[in-house]
């Protein structure tokens, strides 16, 4: 079972869209991630949520293969932080400090690099084999098509996006600004803003990070809250 971030959501990246330095705009975007107010909690119907596929959560980095522009560093870094940030689930996530081969003999997930493993896109996780697979073309693509944007960006949501499915979030959010939504079903619905006028207001509306409602749900998973 496998769960992807499609490349259709990054487009606005991909085009270069400009940010609104309208302070008001960031405020509310901003609440939306910090706060899940009652009946929030939307999705696109895709998936079936449920625990997550290892308690505790240990990932284990292999940088083979990555595009030469992400350090070893900067990529484990940002495993490090999507960890840590889904860690009010109230699972445990963290990386291994062993050697990566005992990590994985021990049921560790495996954040790589395969243009194979991804299908193609951004990002996918493989439930079955506890992969997180990054695509190097798809962020070669990235950088050619909008050089001066850092990726840095892109990287920290996917791998915070494909974490959620790993950690039980198997339906996409139709929340907009949720880690684990996409924008639109290719049917013409579009996701959900408290205000729909600010979306243009940042290059990428949806957060780097777990939101409040992304962790609430993903506590449910888990058996974790109500």
């Amino acid at each position: 079972m496998s769960h992807r971030l499609l490349v259709l959501p990054l487009l606005g990246l991909l085009l270069g869209l400009a940010a609104a330095p309208i302070w008001a705009l960031e405020t509310i975007r901003d609440q939306e991630i910090a706060q899940c107010l009652p009946g929030e909690i939307a999705t696109w119907g895709d998936g079936q949520d449920r625990p997550a596929v290892a308690t505790p959560m240990v990932f284990v980095y292999d940088h083979t293969s990555a595009p030469a522009w992400f350090t070893e560093a900067v990529v484990l870094a940002a495993v490090k932080a999507a960890a840590q940030a889904w860690s009010p689930c109230g699972i445990g996530g963290n990386t291994a400090d062993q050697p990566a081969g005992a990590a994985i003999a021990k049921g560790a997930i495996v954040v790589q690099w395969s243009d194979k493993s991804s299908g193609g896109n951004f990002g996918l996780a493989n439930l079955t084999q506890k992969t997180l697979s990054l695509g190097p073309a798809a962020f070669q693509m990235l950088r050619t098509r909008n050089p001066a944007h850092d990726a840095r960006e892109t990287l920290q949501m996917v791998i915070s996006h494909e974490m959620g499915h790993l950690f039980g979030l198997m339906a996409h959010s139709r929340r907009c600004v949720d880690v684990t939504s996409y924008y639109s079903n290719g049917k013409g619905e579009q996701c959900l803003l408290r205000d729909a006028s600010q979306f243009r207001s940042v290059p990428e509306y949806r957060s780097a990070f777990p939101t409040a409602c992304d962790l609430q749900r993903c506590r449910r998973a888990n058996g974790n809250s109500k």
